[in-house]
């Protein structure tokens, strides 16, 4: 019997995942990068500007899959280094907390949030950066936003599946909405 080593821990095939979707919860990250004042008041917001499968152009939240046996704090740093570069300096603290948890559901209606392809719960975070940002992968560009202009109604309908909303409740746990 020969062994077979596992060159890609924690990755499903796509057959594997779409099988692992439709049976049970996937975890997830969403992050909301900002940027802080020398006092640490957040001054602005990065929201990633994306072509979805559809071609319709959105802004989103840096989000993605917690992998199998991954920390939650190192799929929040491969996240963010994913989709803002490995300039962007984020100050993740040793053990973070989520501001609050997003649970996503392939049916409208049932939460604010909704993933058609899945039902997900999703660990939410705002996250400092310090650096040089710079979209990668599947982001066209990261555009800095005033608390005001983010949480206007114009940035929120460009935002999909409730992530309007998880910006919204990010923008009230930082102090930013009155």
């Amino acid at each position: 019997m020969t062994e077979m080593t596992e060159t890609t821990p924690g990755w499903l095939s796509p057959e594997e995942l779409e099988s692992a979707r439709a049976r049970m919860p996937i975890l997830y990250i969403d992050a909301v990068p900002v940027r802080v004042d020398e006092t640490g008041v957040v001054t602005r917001i990065g929201l990633l500007l994306r072509i979805g499968a559809d071609g319709a152009v959105s802004r989103a939240l840096v989000s993605g899959r917690v992998l199998h046996h991954e920390r939650v704090r190192d799929a929040l740093m491969r996240h963010l280094e994913k989709d803002l570069g490995p300039t962007a300096l984020p100050r993740v603290p040793a053990s973070p907390q989520p501001f609050t948890i997003a649970e996503y559901f392939p049916t409208q209606g049932v939460t604010p949030y909704h993933d058609p392809r899945q039902h997900a719960v999703s660990l939410a975070y705002v996250v400092p950066v310090a650096g040089d940002c710079r979209p990668r992968q599947d982001a066209l560009d990261l555009v800095w936003f005033t608390p005001e202009e983010a949480s206007s109604p114009l940035v929120q309908q460009e935002m999909l599946g409730g992530q309007g909303v998880l910006l919204k409740q990010a923008l009230a746990h930082v102090g930013c909405l009155s």
